[in-house]
């Protein structure tokens, strides 16, 4: 009997190359007249991060939440800089991703489909099956639903930090007139920042809701962490 394969994991270091290096050069020295022009690096520093998620869509044949958005943002962002809108408009779309990510996990609290189970509870970390048995054997799942609420605020807490961050770093960052060989360098600058000063944070609070989970699911099956995680 063979085993189906399991999907190609991503590399970390090729999503940092592709999603911040490569855009942050091309934005940063090659946007003056006398190599690619403003519109031109615009165009070709974001196709790299909206080929990345689009060829990940494609790759893993799963819809991601987070790609799609990604996605989106790239676009928007390279829209309102071709159009020359001020930057008022990106610091606002900077704040606006993150805070409808905060909302859409609190309203799919009340759906069948909770947000956290695609970001933290999911067969990707967990045994989630295994879990699930346990739960039921102890007649815990109503307490472990409880802490997936908690764990859900967690998260929407990591979604509104980088809201905020992201608004402050735009609003800071992005001072020139779009169009300008300064402003394209000012959005290279704000998209290599971004990883440090935003997504660090919101990490932080992500990994303590993440132990968070781990440290109740073990009072509530009585499992071992080993027994709880995916054996790689």
């Amino acid at each position: 009997m063979t085993q189906a394969k399991s999907p190609k994991k991503e590399n970390i270091l090729v999503n940092i190359l592709i999603n911040i290096l490569i855009p942050t050069v091309i934005l940063t020295k090659f946007s003056g007249p006398e190599d690619l022009g403003t519109q031109w690096a615009i165009v070709i520093a974001l196709s790299f991060p909206l080929i990345y998620g689009l060829n990940d869509f494609v790759r893993t044949r799963k819809f991601n939440i987070i790609s799609a958005i990604g996605v989106v943002s790239i676009m928007l962002t390279g829209g309102m800089t071709l159009l020359k809108l001020p930057p008022e408009y990106i610091a606002i779309k900077e704040a606006a991703i993150p805070g409808l990510l905060a909302i859409i996990t609190l309203i799919s609290l009340k759906t069948r489909y909770p947000l956290v189970k695609t970001f933290l509870y999911n067969e990707n970390i967990m045994q989630t099956e295994k879990v699930s048995c346990a739960l039921k054997d102890y007649n815990n799942e109503q307490q472990f639903e409880r802490v997936l609420i908690n764990a859900s605020y967690l998260l929407s807490l990591s979604f509104i930090v980088s809201s905020i961050l992201n608004y402050i770093l735009a609003k800071v960052i992005l001072v020139s007139p779009p169009g300008t060989e300064a402003f394209n360098a000012e959005l290279g600058k704000m998209n290599a920042l971004s990883f440090p000063v935003i997504a660090v944070p919101a990490m932080i609070i992500s990994v303590f809701a993440l132990f968070y989970l781990f440290r109740q699911i073990k009072n509530l099956t009585h499992l071992e962490l080993e027994d709880i995680l995916i054996q790689h």
